[in-house]
């Protein structure tokens, strides 16, 4: 919860001469000292029923949230915790899984919609739906020049070409190859940049017990990315700021963090965030020193428009 505000002994004022201060008597006007800002929330509701998966927070103070019952856009402010409703999704069929803000839009991971659909910030209108004809398309990142977007049930990757202004263009499959290995389930889930940015980084849940794999977006050739001993089994959403590499494990209730080479070829652990306000939470993004995340309640086996859900936020390393 947010810290509890300071309080502040009252001065009593004793007589009218003890009142005056050395600005009142040389003729300036005497100010009460400015109360303390309000600290910005570390936890905040998310709209009830609204089964929450993705997070994206662009160059303002601002949340942006996917639904998957039915791919509403839900935008909160992080200094406030209140938000609204910006984007109307297609309805029940048709969630909102992973998805990132840039060029005055956001990019949309469609989930078993089997969809890749783009959204203008300033109005809320879906601008763009592509049909890719894959299964599960789960995640995005946007490099220069491309939105990429990952399938969890077929072995490629999704890259749809931005234009001059980031305007969406052309949609095509790149397969995967070399390390990569396709389990018979849920396979591909978060996706990021290397710290150089020549190749990407995929989470491969399936190989050797949960894999980050390296994925070079010219060929989709993919090296494993050595990281010692850690697993990623329940590897979702990532962030990469500088070299320092989070990776949200949603159904331990964790984000374990590596440090990155520079061609993300070797990470080594460095640490593991956990917080008692973990409820399942699948993504993150950052803003300040913090990292924001929504809790999705995947332990809820049959949400109800009445489920409560939120986003918590912790400390950066």
């Amino acid at each position: 919860m947010a810290p509890t505000a300071r309080s502040f002994a009252r001065r009593r004022l004793f007589t009218g001469a003890v009142a005056l201060t050395g600005a009142a008597l040389l003729g300036g006007t005497a100010h009460a000292a400015d109360k303390p800002k309000p600290a910005w929330p570390d936890q905040f509701p998310l709209p009830d029923g609204f089964q929450p998966e993705g997070i994206t927070i662009g160059g303002t103070p601002f949340a942006y949230f996917g639904s998957l019952a039915n791919g509403d856009i839900y935008r909160a402010n992080l200094a406030t915790g209140r938000g609204s409703v910006v984007s109307k999704g297609l309805g029940a069929g048709h969630p909102t899984v992973g998805l990132k803000t840039g060029h005055g839009r956001l990019f949309l991971a469609g989930g078993d919609s089997g969809e890749i659909r783009t959204v203008d910030l300033r109005s809320g209108a879906i601008e763009k739906v592509y049909a890719t004809g894959g299964t599960f398309v789960n995640d995005v990142i946007l490099t220069p020049g491309a939105a990429w977007f990952t399938d969890s049930f077929k072995a490629q990757l999704y890259r749809v070409a931005l234009g001059k202004h980031g305007e969406p263009g052309k949609l095509t499959a790149l397969p995967l190859s070399g390390d990569w290995v396709q389990g018979d389930d849920f396979t591909a889930n978060g996706i990021e940049r290397t710290p150089d940015g020549r190749a990407l980084l995929v989470v491969n849940c399936f190989a050797d017990g949960g894999t980050l794999m390296r994925i070079d977006p010219r060929t989709g050739a993919a090296t494993a990315v050595d990281l010692g001993t850690a697993k990623l089994p329940n590897g979702d959403g990532m962030l990469l700021l500088g070299r320092t590499f989070y990776v949200v494990q949603q159904a331990q209730n964790a984000i374990d963090v590596f440090r990155l080479n520079a061609a993300g070829t070797k990470g080594t652990a460095i640490t593991r965030i956990t917080d008692p306000r973990f409820r399942i939470p699948t993504t993150v993004a950052a803003w300040g020193d913090r990292l924001y995340l929504p809790n999705a309640r995947f332990d809820v086996e049959q949400p109800t428009p009445d489920t409560d859900y939120d986003a918590v936020a912790v400390p950066q390393v």
